[in-house]
């Protein structure tokens, strides 16, 4: 009985332990993927560009890439991409009312994709993205620091 019941705790620890350490590491990645959306979306400035942009959109998915998409009211698009793995630094130049957030890269590593333009569909590289922001704190723009550089961190870690 003692060697059934000692066996037991093994199997549920071993199993516990297995669950933990599957659930940690997902749930982390996915929760500062979250983050930097949400703050995105949420501080984004649309009036910067109101006469000229329809609509936006910016999505940080679980596998690390971060893409910024720009639809014109003239029909041309434009996309900006790149692997959290790749990020170098945030600068933020403006005030907390107003400014423009520069995620940049190690090297030419955003992929830019104009689409519908006048000169033709054009795909390029660049090394940052800027995404105007507003009513924005220091404390926020700390913790969106903080969550790019967790995520890419974790991101050089797995390859």
């Amino acid at each position: 009985m003692k060697k059934f019941t000692l066996s037991l705790k093994k199997r549920v620890f071993i199993s516990s332990l297995i669950a933990f350490c599957i659930f940690s590491g997902f749930s982390d990645r996915d929760e500062q993927t979250l983050f930097i959306q949400n703050l995105l979306v949420k501080y984004y400035d649309s009036d910067v560009n109101r006469k000229d942009v329809k609509r936006f959109e910016i999505n940080v998915t679980n596998n690390g890439f971060c893409r910024y998409k720009k639809f014109f009211n003239n029909g041309k698009q434009e996309l900006f991409s790149f692997n959290l793995a790749h990020f170098k630094a945030m600068d933020y130049y403006g005030s907390a009312a107003k400014g423009e957030l520069y995620l940049r890269t190690k090297s030419d590593d955003v992929i830019v994709q104009t689409r519908n333009d006048r000169k033709g569909d054009i795909d390029s590289m660049a090394n940052h993205i800027i995404i105007p922001l507003k009513d924005i704190e220091v404390g926020e723009l700390n913790a969106l620091s903080e969550s790019l550089q967790k995520i890419n961190a974790t991101l050089i870690a797995q390859k």
